[in-house]
């Protein structure tokens, strides 16, 4: 999977209309970044200014979309790291699932 079919997967996970309905960024450093607004019910690679941030390299984000790899762990490891609204990365759950 690159970056460009994830944000294809986020785009239609959010544009069916979910439960998700908070901003929230993936910043994967070099590989970019992944921009959900699930109020407005798109998905796209700008920097816009999110509820939370959540880095995470590329790689471990891909572990943990496949199940290989826990988010609870990634953050407790500080593999994945949180800036902002701590709850809205716990909300997440649901759409990680349509992003694996």
């Amino acid at each position: 999977m690159d970056l460009a079919e994830l944000t294809s997967k986020a785009n239609s996970a959010v544009s069916a209309g979910g439960d998700f309905k908070k901003k929230v960024k993936f910043d994967f450093g070099d590989a970019g970044k992944l921009f959900i607004d699930g109020l407005n019910g798109v998905a796209n690679n700008s920097d816009d200014a999110a509820d939370a941030t959540i880095k995470v390299d590329w790689e471990d984000f891909k572990k943990i979309a496949s199940g290989g790899l826990d988010a609870t762990m990634a953050f407790m490891q500080g593999k994945l790291k949180v800036e902002g609204d701590m709850s809205v990365a716990m909300q997440l759950q649901s759409l990680m699932k349509a992003l694996s």
